[in-house]
């Protein structure tokens, strides 16, 4: 059995135990050699005997509550203080600290009998001893077994509320520090694609239009004019820079996108959403091609927006992802069977929370070029569809070309 931990409290209350049991043996020792009575020194000897085994009991570190070492502990000390309690009358006041071991180290349903057995030896033996009848002498036993088992069981109240008490702050304290992980891990992912949206609507976009203008420049220059090779060096240059600007941003991308392709990461959001009383199936249309890290944290990002308010506020069973990839597009639908709403009630719900509403999404589509269209109605479902012009070798959009 798993061993209590007692708080000093505790420990100073046995030791307040420990000197009353030697103090009333010492007492009754003492009492019977100043009174002369005839068996002083059997009294004198058996007080010392039930010290010792008391002693050596309370040091060992195998008489333990609920054991059978503490159990013939209890035992031995019992048969010697029956011993000393024949011998001599002044042992009945023992019986109050055997009150407490008896509680302290057998189970309740052991321990109040033992108690009573107690209390009833302690009165029997004052009867033998032919020591005069008051009612003291039946109440003062009864009453301090009553104080005993009261105590204990008020003791043992308290430290089982105690226990619980610091249980329920551990896991407070553990929830604390597992909100703040939480709230850091979020902030550092929302961070992460703020800088690569950034990084991608600046100095990306802005490196890819220079290299556009100094290749329109080299194309007007002659070939043997002095600039020419500058103007290539420069393009090279900002080509380079180009290329380490989207590692950048590839190196800020989701985590779900970190170990897989878009459509991987839409299978793995698709299999998380799925609840027994929601289906999600994902389906990829087309020949997929490698897009630019902002086009497939956009995708992923409305992807997991739309489901959430699918299983927020849809009450749908079933929803299905869409990946289509055309010629100068590609596109992301949503679709799922759920109760659907009204323009009015659509402008209300679409702010959402963290990010994940309708014009959330629509801001994003627009950032991209692209274009997002919401229809539903109510008890028809909801379809959203993302669509993004998929962009050519030299950074245009299939859009601007045609």
């Amino acid at each position: 059995m798993e061993k209590r931990v007692h708080p000093p409290v505790a420990a100073a209350l046995r030791l307040c135990l420990h000197a009353l049991l030697l103090g009333l043996l010492a007492l009754a020792a003492v009492k019977a050699v100043s009174d002369g009575a005839p068996h002083a020194e059997a009294v004198v000897v058996v007080a010392a005997v039930l010290a010792a085994a008391y002693a050596a009991g309370a040091l060992a570190p195998v008489v333990q509550p609920r054991t059978p070492a503490g159990a013939l502990w209890l035992a031995v000390l019992w048969a010697l203080w029956l011993a000393l309690l024949v011998l001599s009358p002044d042992a009945l006041w023992v019986a109050f600290p055997l009150y407490f071991l008896q509680l302290h180290l057998l189970p309740m349903r052991w321990s109040l009998p033992a108690v009573v057995v107690t209390a009833a030896a302690a009165i029997t033996s004052f009867l033998l001893h032919g020591e005069q009848v008051t009612p003291g002498t039946f109440i003062g036993p009864l009453l301090g077994a009553a104080v005993a088992v009261a105590t204990v069981l008020g003791y043992d109240a308290l430290f089982r509320e105690s226990e619980r008490r610091r249980e329920l702050i551990e896991e407070l304290v553990s929830t604390r520090a597992e909100l703040a992980e939480a709230e850091r891990t979020a902030g550092t992912l929302a961070e992460r694609e703020r800088l690569a949206r950034e990084i991608h609507d600046t100095l990306a976009q802005g490196l890819s239009s220079i290299q556009l203008l100094l290749r329109a420049a080299e194309r007007t220059l002659p070939a043997d004019a002095p600039a020419a090779a500058h103007v290539r060096r420069a393009r090279a240059a900002a080509q380079d820079n180009l290329a380490e600007a989207r590692r950048f941003v590839r190196a800020l991308t989701p985590p779900d996108l970190e170990n897989g392709s878009l459509a991987a990461a839409l299978e793995r959001l698709s299999a998380r959403t799925t609840t027994p009383g929601l289906t999600v199936q994902f389906a990829v249309s087309g020949t997929p091609v490698e897009l630019p890290t902002p086009y497939e944290v956009a995708l992923l990002r409305t992807a997991q927006s739309a489901l959430a308010n699918t299983v927020q506020h849809s009450g749908a069973r079933r929803a299905e992802i869409t990946l289509s990839f055309m010629d100068t597009s590609v596109a992301l639908d949503v679709v799922d069977d759920g109760r659907g709403f009204t323009d009015d009630s659509a402008a209300s719900a679409g702010t959402g929370t963290g990010g994940f509403g309708l014009p959330a999404m629509r801001s994003r589509a627009r950032s991209l070029g692209g274009t997002l269209s919401v229809e539903s109605a109510p008890g028809q479902g909801t379809a959203v569809a993302l669509t993004l012009p998929l962009p050519l070798p030299d950074g245009r959009t299939g859009q601007d070309a045609a």
